[in-house]
């Protein structure tokens, strides 16, 4: 990413060249500067490929990767497999409670009317005791550590999932076609594919773009699959990666996907889902992006 000294030394350099530049007779009509991208910011003018990588962050990935077809060759090497514990369910605490092991958190958590609604307690915002205790329980049988009562953005992505199982679409909010339909809902953090009113795939938890960086909204088509693909802007692999809009793509990151922060625009996901969407989703089949992650 270009840092703001790198930037404000580039125009201090253009000030000091324009300075000195030999000043010609007046022009009736002047051709205008041309307009500053998104961010202010010039990018490379073809896109990023690995004799040409781009090492700073791009207006929201708006230009696509270079788009080639693999070789069979390239196409029969997996992924690494994630190393083990990647993916547990490790809740985000407050620092001091973390630090000194809290057993039952006394703390409400950022989440804590929605949690107190799912488990039927009593809502109004406070932890108390025994929503302490119900909390704890939740988080004891679901594996989410620490289970110290804290109603946070694990336990209540837990909790999202659960109620989306049966039909995630309840809420009618992703079109029904009679193809197939990759459904990202932002709100819920949550992906599914539909076919009609069936569910083929999922839903499974992702973590989409943070508030810099949105997942762009809307209808998007898959137009290129690459599932060894290496970003060359983030330098960062991105196993089973499908490109719907420009540089944004599911694909699978070695991480947790439950961080308080977003990606940078793609549809972050478990090795697993990703490799199973993998085998569900085809190049041309239809994407839908709607709602608003929770800033972050």
């Amino acid at each position: 990413m270009i840092s703001r000294p790198f930037v404000l030394r580039g125009l201090t350099a253009l000030l000091v060249a324009s300075a000195v530049l030999p000043v010609g007779p007046a022009v009736a009509d002047p051709v205008p500067p041309p307009a500053p991208g998104p961010e202010g910011v010039l990018v490379p003018g073809v896109p990023p490929a690995p004799s040409q990588p781009w090492t700073f962050d791009t207006p929201d990935q708006l230009l696509a990767p270079q788009v080639y077809t693999p070789s069979r060759k390239e196409d029969a090497v997996e992924p690494a497999e994630a190393a083990r514990g990647t993916y547990d369910l490790i809740e985000y605490v407050p620092l001091r409670e973390a630090a000194s092991r809290v057993a039952c958190s006394k703390l409400a958590g950022p989440y804590q009317r929605q949690v107190e609604f799912w488990l039927k307690l009593r809502v109004d915002g406070k932890q108390s005791a025994a929503d302490c205790r119900a909390i704890r329980a939740f988080q004891r049988t679901y594996k989410i550590k620490p289970a110290s009562g804290f109603a946070g953005p694990v336990t209540w992505s837990r909790m999202q999932l659960l109620s989306a199982k049966k039909n995630p679409n309840a809420a009618g909010k992703c079109p029904v076609r009679t193809y197939r339909v990759a459904c990202v809902d932002l709100g819920r953090q949550l992906t599914w594919v539909q076919k009609g009113k069936k569910v083929v795939y999922g839903p499974v938890p992702v973590r989409t773009g943070r508030t810099a960086y949105p997942t762009r909204g809307g209808w998007h088509k898959v137009y290129w699959k690459h599932k060894n693909h290496h970003s060359t802007l983030y330098d960062t692999p991105m196993p089973y990666a499908q490109f719907f809009s420009g540089g944004q793509a599911f694909h699978a990151v070695y991480g947790s996907i439950y961080t308080t922060v977003g990606s940078m625009g793609c549809v972050n996901m478990r090795l697993a889902d990703a490799r199973t969407l993998w085998g569900v989703l085809k190049t041309g089949d239809h994407v839908y992006v709607w709602g608003r992650r929770a800033a972050g």
